[in-house]
């Protein structure tokens, strides 16, 4: 499964590539965007499976992200890992067909938990 890591912060964005790699999804292809523009032009690359994007992000943010993606008619998964977790973001983004929130800090059980359906 290829996975397109979004965050604005590499040093984040290396955490979750670790946190991945220990959950023990099976063979994932990661790859990675500092923003939701730069993230736009590597689903048209890359056409990953999945999205795990930041909801706070400069240029584009992981919600305006979503949005994009869906007024092109992009079915591609997205879910976002976020410090945002309260109710009133977690509906918005559910709402906009967003497939989950993992909120930070995260562990690899949270990866696993919530990813694993979609990768087996």
């Amino acid at each position: 499964m290829k996975i397109l890591i979004v965050d604005d912060s590499k040093a984040m964005r290396m955490i979750v590539t670790r946190a991945l790699r220990q959950a023990d999804l099976g063979d994932l292809d990661l790859i990675e965007a500092n923003n939701g523009a730069e993230a736009l032009e590597r689903v048209h690359e890359e056409t990953p499976d999945l999205i795990l994007a930041d909801w706070n992000m400069p240029q584009m943010n992981g919600f305006e992200l979503l949005q994009a993606l869906r007024a092109r008619d992009s079915k591609v998964k997205l879910g976002f890992v976020t410090s945002e977790g309260t109710a009133e973001i977690r509906h918005t983004a559910m709402s906009a067909g967003a497939l989950f929130l993992i909120t930070k800090p995260f562990t690899p059980e949270n990866f696993r938990t919530t990813l694993a359906p979609l990768v087996r």
